[in-house]
């Protein structure tokens, strides 16, 4: 379930992208950030703080308003006193300082919350925009999946069980023997999507701000509003929300019962978002079901609501409670058995359970050949019919995707080791199997 197909089917017409300038316009006044101006003001002033000397631009790049809004602050900070004016760049800038006071009141806003970034956009606007991109919003058809996927050898019946299951809104259960190539198959399912998705810096919730823009996660996309002018009232959409290609979360053993729940970094002073948050409009893989530190039970009921409802309810440091869509495409993974990890009932309502087993020979040998390609080895026919005669069968090891890749991998690494002839033979099969296997 791995490696290039050959197979190119005809490539289906691009998923229709929202016009991200109609979804996320440039706000041109402080009302239309929908956030109070003395929380502008505050993060204004932290940039000061940790800039020293600004001008306007630097302040506009780093707040990603516009300039007739930063202007309108500027002059409401200086006529708190908290803002004075600098010698200007040579070009003709203002530079921008804090005063006194206005460095004492920066500061003050810094011991309550550590957040210097981007204006965060309100989490009315974020709801509504996030529901609008939801990867729902086009049905996923058969021609959409195998070009998606054209690099990877499935059997055609799973394709005819992941395509329902990713229109659906339900979650999915992927499970089967390890090395079938189930957390391979998600990481690659977002390309089936293949279109991209507003992501904001940041949300405010009142007065507090979750960083929800995560660089390791959100890879971004250049459009022509990166090289705009941040000045401009018009052009482009709003830079608070970041165009980037939808996410895939992929979380394993490591995952806690803390990291679905808003965090408050007490040494930064900030929030960090959960990961069902960061993963919205794309994909989220649990993969290994049933070896994390939240056993699934716990996690299982955690998610009941999300899963049904599609949205979640998360709570600040301060016990505020507010919910969020919960809008994502949810996999779970795992190599045991289903019905030893959490009761029928649970099982019920993850409405997709696809099995992954091993391969039927032609698939396998595909698999095979294309991986003795790609290592640029030489593999007749006799070594290969003796791999499955003398080795699979006789060791009853069924045709696990996985096997071509780590046997020859391990085979041309000894060719590599011996300088040898770059050409599968028997005796390298004798020793790469006698290595693999335990």
């Amino acid at each position: 379930m791995l490696r290039l197909s050959t197979d190119d089917p005809q490539t289906p017409p691009k998923i229709e992208e929202l016009n991200s300038s109609e979804l996320a316009p440039r706000p041109k006044t402080v009302e239309q950030t929908g956030i109070q101006e003395s929380v502008l003001l505050e993060l204004m002033l932290k940039h000061l703080l940790a800039g020293g000397v600004l001008t306007k631009a630097e302040i506009v790049t780093n707040m990603g308003i516009t300039g007739g809004i930063i202007q309108k602050l500027l002059d409401d900070a200086k006529q708190l006193a908290w803002v004075e004016n600098r010698q200007s760049t040579p070009d003709g800038q203002m530079r921008y300082a804090l005063s006194q006071g206005g460095d004492e009141y920066a500061k003050q806003a810094s011991a309550k919350s550590g957040y210097r970034g981007l204006v965060p956009v309100p989490l009315a606007q974020y709801t509504e925009i996030c529901c609008q991109q939801s990867s729902r919003r086009n049905s996923i058809t058969l021609e959409m999946l195998q070009h998606g996927l054209k690099s990877l050898v499935l059997p055609n019946d799973l394709l005819h069980k992941i395509g329902p299951a990713l229109n659906s809104s339900r979650p999915v259960l992927i499970y089967g023997p390890p090395g079938t190539g189930k957390s391979y198959l998600c990481r690659n399912l977002n390309l089936t999507l293949g279109d991209s998705v507003l992501i904001p810096y940041a949300i405010s919730i009142g007065n507090e701000i979750i960083q929800v823009y995560d660089p390791q996660l959100h890879y971004r996309v250049d459009d022509d509003t990166s090289s705009m002018n941040q000045l401009d009232l018009v052009q482009g959409h709003d830079p608070r929300w970041i165009k980037c290609k939808r996410p895939l979360r992929i979380t394993g053993g490591e995952l806690t019962a803390e990291m679905l729940e808003v965090q408050f970094d007490s040494h930064s002073r900030t929030y960090m978002a959960p990961i069902q948050l960061k993963a919205n409009n794309g994909i989220l893989l649990l993969d290994d079901l049933g070896r994390q530190k939240i056993s699934a039970k716990q996690l299982f009921n955690r998610w009941i609501i999300p899963m049904e409802e599609r949205r979640d309810f998360l709570a600040l440091q301060s016990g505020e409670h507010f919910e969020i869509p919960f809008e994502l495409i949810l996999l779970f993974s795992t190599n045991l058995n289903p019905n030893e990890l959490v009761d029928d009932a649970f099982l019920r309502r993850l409405g997709y359970k696809i099995h992954f087993d091993a391969l039927d020979e032609p698939l396998y040998r595909k698999i095979w050949f294309q991986v003795c390609e790609e290592q640029k080895l030489v593999c007749h026919e006799e070594e290969y019919r003796h791999l499955l005669n003398d080795y699979h069968q006789l060791f009853e090891k069924p045709l696990i995707p996985c096997y071509p890749r780590d046997l020859l991998g391990i085979m041309s690494d000894q060719i590599s080791f011996m300088g040898l002839k770059r050409e599968v033979t028997k005796s390298l099969i004798a020793e790469a199997w006698s290595i693999y296997f335990v």
